[in-house]
């Protein structure tokens, strides 16, 4: 069984360097870049969980299922997850393979799909936000609500825009399986874009929904539920700011949980499309009884795990 445990959360926008290096071989490398300083996690003796974003992802599939619908079926939103699951997961294990025969470490990671219940009553249900695919002119977007049923929006004279709920993740179905694996000394590869939404009905049956899960919520329930010791969020910037952007912007070594709430109730420090989710999520972890939560960039992982930079939010 593994010692410390960790869970890794991996942005989907970090396996795309910019608009010329979106390829899967693309993916592939930047993939490698980020597996490099887990496996040296590893080395140190981290036992470590792994979850990752896939919202670009998600969109090219989506794109080719529209270009290809004269032929072909459209592939619903809850099997796109699970098709990015299943590749950025393939990208995963075989750059950690790598890795570890470099290093000499005996481990395998493996990867599993997982599903994620969200609540039947959600109340985003009732009010879908999350836009997804390609936009479209207005003419199209009344169609696609007509006869698919679709929520659509206008998005800031852009275009049109299916919006699908972002419900809050409830329970990881196949935590059991997931636990047991880190406990043989697995690396596991799970949870991927905040996993496959379903609920359940009476008697317990799941059925997969069109939503989206926020990805850094539910690598929270994961680093919960398995007891992990540390969650760090793996993203653009090395430290989170208070006032981002302003003159008066301000770096953050620590934050105590109190002071985490209390600036993110102010509204104003953490955006709500990017670093407010994070901040949520760090949050959400602590106050659940978790050690410590770490904000950093890929590629100083290493030197935040030894408290030379990053942003950690800790308890009281």
């Amino acid at each position: 069984m593994a010692g410390r445990i960790a869970v890794v959360a991996i942005g989907g926008n970090s396996l795309i360097k910019d608009r010329l290096h979106q390829s899967v071989r693309d993916q592939y490398i930047a993939a490698g870049e980020t597996c490099w300083h887990i496996a040296s996690m590893i080395q140190d003796g981290w036992g470590v969980a792994i979850t990752h974003g896939n919202g670009p992802q998600v969109g090219f599939i989506l794109r080719r299922s529209e270009l290809a619908a004269h032929e072909l079926h459209e592939v619903p939103l809850d099997a796109c997850g699970a098709d990015t699951q299943g590749a950025i997961g393939y990208a995963l294990q075989q750059n950690l393979h790598n890795d570890f025969d470099r290093l000499g470490i005996d481990k395998q990671a493996v990867t599993v799909v997982t599903q994620v219940e969200v609540a039947a009553d959600d109340p985003a249900f009732q009010n879908p936000s999350k836009p997804i695919g390609s936009y479209m002119d207005e003419p199209e977007a009344m169609r696609r609500r007509h006869e698919d049923g679709w929520s659509v929006m206008e998005d800031a004279g852009r275009g049109w825009r299916r919006v699908v709920p972002s419900p809050a993740p409830v329970r990881i179905v196949e935590e059991d399986a997931i636990r047991s694996l880190i406990d043989a000394g697995f690396v596991v590869i799970s949870t991927g874009g905040g996993g496959i939404p379903v609920v359940a009905d009476a008697d317990g049956t799941l059925q997969g929904v069109a939503a989206v899960i926020d990805k850094d919520l539910a690598g929270a329930l994961l680093a919960t539920t398995i007891g992990a010791e540390l969650f760090l969020i793996s993203t653009a910037v090395e430290k989170v700011a208070l006032n981002f952007g302003a003159p008066n912007q301000e770096w953050v070594d620590r934050l105590t949980l109190s002071e985490a709430k209390g600036y993110l109730a102010e509204g104003t420090h953490f955006a709500a499309g990017s670093m407010g989710p994070k901040i949520r999520a760090l949050i959400g972890f602590v106050e659940s009884g978790g050690g410590e939560a770490v904000i950093t960039n890929p590629e100083n992982v290493e030197r935040a795990l030894a408290g030379e930079t990053g942003t950690r939010v800790v308890p009281d």
